[in-house]
């Protein structure tokens, strides 16, 4: 039997028109592509958004909507046709960007620090058989989360769940990095009023919080992102050495701490159920 390609924690009663998505925290990886790849299961997480999940599991009132495949192995947060002539045999043809001459099309070739994930081409039927079991599915269900809040509240608001490595992350104010970063796309996927309350609640717990870089979001908030249409598309980006161990893949022994943090910010947001009108007359 073909295993699912997400998990769905749906609201029976919703009570508010947030969505939240993890599409990076897949961590259940299948045995043919572990004995494909030439890394070892450890360096093939690097690129995963190891627990991410975890932080939006008790959310209450508002569907949650988590990947159960890695990155590695298919990357939902590209397009579909963003296919790599370098790992995928008879590929030409197809969109070319930098994203997938790094490697990081929709099936990627490497994982973090440019480490490749198998030696030679796939053949294009296996590329397009993992986008129809892990890509597929998961946008149809997104898809009809949206569509759903819309015809229930009038609009959506979907938060696009993320953790990013320390590394990536620039000196903020006073040298501090940022712990969170949020991307709207640079206000075209977001109203500011919602991306404003959702860095205040962030801010008010004891974090720092950057805007758009170096992350404003990826195919996800592009693509869905349409606040004239009353989809709101915001990602977050949580900065992993705060929870984690990287270079291990291991929770910190304060996780629930921190989990109980950010996990009661997102609390807060999912309580954002529509704008008020004094902001949206701004």
């Amino acid at each position: 039997m073909q295993q699912q390609a997400y998990i769905l924690n749906s609201a029976p009663a919703p009570r508010s028109c947030a969505v939240f998505s993890s599409p990076h925290s897949g961590a259940e990886y299948p045995l043919a592509f572990l004995h494909d790849s030439c890394l070892t299961p450890l360096q093939l997480r690097s690129s995963e958004d190891a627990y991410v999940d975890q932080f939006i599991d008790d959310i209450h009132g508002a569907p949650v909507l988590k990947a159960r495949f890695p990155r590695a192995y298919v990357d939902l947060n590209r397009a579909a046709d963003e296919l790599d002539p370098a790992i995928i045999q008879n590929a030409g043809g197809y969109l070319t960007n930098p994203r997938i001459a790094a490697g990081l099309g929709v099936i990627p070739r490497v994982v973090s620090n440019g480490r490749a994930i198998q030696l030679g081409k796939m053949k294009l039927a296996e590329a397009e058989a993992r986008l129809e079991h892990g890509y597929y599915p998961y946008h149809a269900a997104l898809r009809g989360l949206i569509q759903t809040q819309r015809q229930r509240f009038g609009a959506c608001y979907l938060f696009d769940i993320h953790s990013m490595p320390r590394a990536a992350l620039p000196g903020g104010l006073q040298n501090r990095r940022p712990d969170i970063v949020l991307g709207d796309r640079y206000g075209t996927a977001c109203d500011r009023w919602l991306s404003d309350n959702v860095a205040a609640f962030f801010t008010d717990a004891g974090f720092e919080v950057a805007r758009n870089a170096p992350f404003a979001g990826g195919y996800i908030t592009r693509h869905y992102g349409a606040p004239s249409q009353g989809v709101h598309v915001l990602q977050i980006e949580i900065d992993r050495s705060l929870y984690m161990n990287e270079a291990r893949v291991e929770l910190h022994q304060d996780f629930e701490t921190i989990r109980a943090q950010i996990a009661g910010v997102f609390t807060q947001i999912a309580g954002i159920s529509a704008c008020p009108q004094s902001l949206a007359a701004e």
